[in-house]
């Protein structure tokens, strides 16, 4: 006999209590349907007003704002509202938050879009991925939705010009790609919630717009669809106003994307009982695109709820490297590559970070935050326990022992035993020379220094062995007359060389 709900729930909050705060009180204000609310984490900073949907009229703020007992959740759970608020990742509703408090308190089903614009999701994306996981793991029904329609429109947010086309074969790719990223962490949540006990965790399911949107003629959606939406209100949204006002202007065929969008969002309120829609806060204008046109179509009233997006202490997007951006798939950014970009964290973004994109618990987090006030802190040591908890929800703990083997093997003066894995995840960092096997096994170490880079001359090369600074294999080269061997090659093809502690060369031997 499976456990009573009573008991599901029991063990769900014990897994899920610590990692959320509620707040002490919150601001009420008097909203419809056609209002938004703007409700931001208020330990991390003030509220910002959004403006009424129809009218553009500020919402009023209660200046006595009462306290608030927050709704309980789903059987027990804590309620998702108060979770996403606690972690920093609410930025505005429209809806009033309470409300939304009290129609958590039951499953809802919940979704969030992702464009197959690469094949691969990045850094910023994991925000919506966890946002999907927390509704996951507080008991409600999450959907990913991969926009095989609207990918081949192009979504003009933030965007100074149009997207190119991309072909069909291309997407499909690309389709498959985003879907593996999130499954990474939709389902190893869902394990980590049923291993912990919550029987009663539900799948995440993944659905394709272009499954409902293909079949639709031209005609038709401009019947069934575009009849209902408003001009003047498509043209104010900050997507199309940014557009106008540039040289590029925008093409018909972007201005409609956010009827697309709205169409999918009453598709799945429809067919799928979806009553929530996530988003960055870029996607404001396409999320209450949704709710109105849900609103007029249907008759029923839904939810778009956005996050801030991922930004550093200086408002800078927070995702990208100098080599572009931090994939979530490890052929395109090794495990390796991706935790060490998370290593370099200012002291001033960690925090945040850690509450953002880990589920560690609220309480653990604060005390590392103590930690870093300490006059004995060790250095980096936050930004240590954000790279491990991020790279292990993406790359789980295969990527974990990788990215750390890797990263040991890199460290100036290491002595770490090598593996063809580590070496291969950080000669991407590091310089590397490509050599045969016959310049190389039977050669002298002084000609492989030279021909690979390391040393400008055998002189150089000389003094350095002599000074005690040059390494194979993190091993210390003793004598000028070493000679290399097959044994002396990683994984039959690999040799890592150094002078110093900190300059390193990887050597692949074809």
């Amino acid at each position: 006999m499976p456990p009573s709900t009573s008991v599901l729930g029991r063990r769900a909050a014990a897994f899920v209590l610590p990692y959320f705060r509620p707040p002490a009180s919150l601001t009420i204000r008097q909203t419809s349907h056609r209002q938004t609310i703007s409700h931001r984490d208020l330990t991390a900073r003030p509220n910002r007003i959004r403006c009424c949907a129809a009218t553009g009229a500020p919402v009023a703020t209660n200046p006595n704002p009462p306290s608030v007992k927050p709704a309980s959740g789903v059987d027990g759970r804590p309620n998702i509202i108060d979770v996403l608020e606690s972690r920093g990742l609410f930025d505005a509703s429209t809806s009033d938050p309470d409300a939304l408090r009290e129609l958590c308190a039951k499953p809802v089903g919940v979704y969030s879009g992702f464009d197959p614009t690469a094949d691969s999701l990045h850094l910023g994306n994991l925000l919506a991925i966890l946002a999907l996981a927390w509704f996951q793991r507080c008991g409600h029904r999450v959907y990913a939705l991969v926009g095989g329609a609207t990918g081949k429109i192009g979504d003009p947010s933030g965007k100074s010009a149009e997207r190119p086309a991309m072909a069909d074969e291309t997407i499909a790719n690309n389709l498959a790609g985003i879907e593996a990223n999130l499954r990474q962490v939709l389902d190893r949540s869902a394990r980590e919630m049923k291993a912990a006990g919550d029987d009663g965790i539900q799948e995440p399911v993944v659905v394709n717009n272009n499954d409902w949107v293909a079949p639709m003629s031209f005609l038709d959606f401009l019947r069934d669809v575009g009849k209902y939406a408003r001009v003047n209100t498509m043209m104010n949204k900050d997507s199309v106003k940014t557009r106008l006002a540039s040289e590029e202007g925008m093409s018909f065929t972007e201005f409609t994307y956010q009827l697309l969008q709205a169409y999918d969002f009453m598709h799945l309120s429809d067919k799928h009982d979806v009553s929530f829609q996530l988003g960055g806060s870029d996607q404001w204008g396409n999320i209450t695109a949704g709710t109105e046109l849900t609103r007029k179509l249907k008759s029923r009233i839904v939810h778009g709820v956005t996050f801030p997006l991922l930004t550093t202490s200086d408002g800078k997007k927070f995702g990208k490297s100098e080599k572009g951006a931090v994939w979530l798939t490890p052929d395109k950014l090794s495990p390796y590559e991706f935790y060490q970009f998370l290593v370099r964290t200012p002291d001033d973004d960690v925090i945040p970070f850690l509450k953002r994109l880990t589920f560690m618990p609220l309480d653990e987090i604060d005390r590392i935050a103590e930690e870093m006030q300490r006059p004995d802190y060790t250095q980096n040591s936050a930004q240590k326990r954000l790279a491990e908890e991020v790279t292990r929800m993406v790359h789980g703990e295969k990527g974990v022992v990788s990215a750390l083997a890797a990263t040991a093997a890199a460290a100036p003066g290491s002595k770490a035993v090598l593996s063809v894995e580590a070496l291969e995840a950080i000669s991407a960092d590091m310089p590397s020379a490509t050599m045969t096997r016959a310049d190389v096994v039977g050669g002298g170490i002084l000609d492989l220094m030279v021909q690979s880079g390391l040393q400008k001359s055998k002189g150089e090369a000389r003094r350095l062995i002599k000074g005690g600074g040059a390494y194979l294999n993190n091993g210390k080269i003793t004598t000028e007359k070493l000679s290399i061997s097959e044994e002396d090659l990683v994984g039959g093809k690999l040799i890592l060389l150094a002078a110093g502690k900190k300059n390193k060369l990887v050597v692949r031997v074809e």
